[in-house]
C-alpha cells in the first residue's frame, strides 16, 4: 500500500519542503515526515500536488513514460479562438521540441478560490480561461505553449493528476489515500538486451461509472501557513 498526500498548493509556495532564502515550502502545510512531491508544481503555479511516502509510487506518478494525464486550467490574455486551440491540440514548436498532442478546450471562469495576490490585469485587454490535458513533463510547459500560439498564461491551476483532483480542497488544505501497487515484469526488450526491471501499475478497480475507485484514509486536513 501507498500513502499519499493530495495537497492544494497555493501560489508563491515551493514543491519543497526547504529553501536557502524566505520563500514558502510545503512544510508550513505538511508536517509528515517521509512523504516526497510526486513531481513538481511550479512556484508560481497552483493547484494539486500529491505527496507520497513510497518510492515507486512517486516514480509513477512524476514519470511521464506511464502517462498519466494532467488536467491544467489556465487564465491567458486575450480571447482565445479555434486556430490557437487547434495549434495546441495538434502540437506546440518549443526551443526544446514539438509537444505531443494534447487535448484543449474553452471554458468558463471555474469557481475556484481567489489568488493573492490577484493577476495584473490590463485595461481593455480581456482574459480567457483553456483547459488543457497534457501526459509530458517539460519544464514550464503549459506556460510556453499558451505563449507559443499568442495567448500568455496569467494564472495557471493544475485541477488533476489522472483521476485525483482539487475537488472540495480549499487552497492550502490536504487530504490522504492509499493505492495499491501490483507488481508486474515488464517484458525483456532483446534488440537493446537491456536489464528488465519490475515496474508498477496502480491497481484500482473500476466502478459503474468507469472511475477508479480509491478508499481516503482520513479527513481533509486544514493547514494555515507558520509564521
Amino acid at each position: 500500500m501507498a500513502n499519499l498526500i493530495l495537497l492544494n498548493k497555493p501560489f508563491q509556495v515551493l514543491s519543497q519542503f526547504t529553501d536557502d532564502g524566505d520563500r514558502t515550502t510545503l512544510k508550513h502545510f505538511i508536517s509528515d515526515k517521509g512523504y516526497y512531491p510526486a513531481g513538481r508544481l511550479d512556484y508560481d503555479s497552483e493547484g494539486l500536488l500529491i505527496l507520497t511516502d513510497d518510492g515507486q509510487a512517486q516514480h509513477q506518478l512524476a514519470n511521464p513514460a506511464f502517462k498519466l494525464e494532467k488536467t491544467y486550467w489556465a487564465q491567458v490574455e486575450g480571447e482565445l479562438d479555434q486556430q490557437a486551440l487547434d495549434k495546441l491540440i495538434k502540437g506546440v514548436e518549443l526551443k526544446d521540441g514539438l509537444t505531443k498532442p494534447a487535448r484543449a478546450r474553452i471554458i468558463p471562469e471555474p469557481n475556484i478560490w481567489d489568488r493573492t495576490p490577484p493577476i495584473r490585469e490590463r485595461k481593455n485587454k480581456p482574459t480567457s480561461w483553456l483547459e488543457l490535458k497534457i501526459k509530458e513533463g517539460k519544464n514550464r510547459q503549459v506556460r510556453r505553449m499558451t505563449a507559443a500560439v499568442g495567448f500568455p498564461t496569467l494564472r495557471l491551476v493544475r485541477y488533476a493528476i489522472g483521476n485525483w483532483t482539487v475537488d472540495n480542497l480549499a487552497v492550502g488544505e490536504h487530504k490522504r489515500e492509499t493505492v495499491q501497487l501490483e507488481r508486474t515484469a515488464k517484458p525483456r526488450n532483446n534488440h537493446n538486451n537491456k536489464r528488465t526491471d519490475d515496474k508498477s501499475k496502480f491497481s484500482r478497480k473500476r466502478t459503474e461509472e468507469g472511475k477508479f475507485s480509491r478508499r481516503t484514509v482520513n479527513n481533509t486536513n486544514k493547514s494555515r501557513i507558520k509564521k
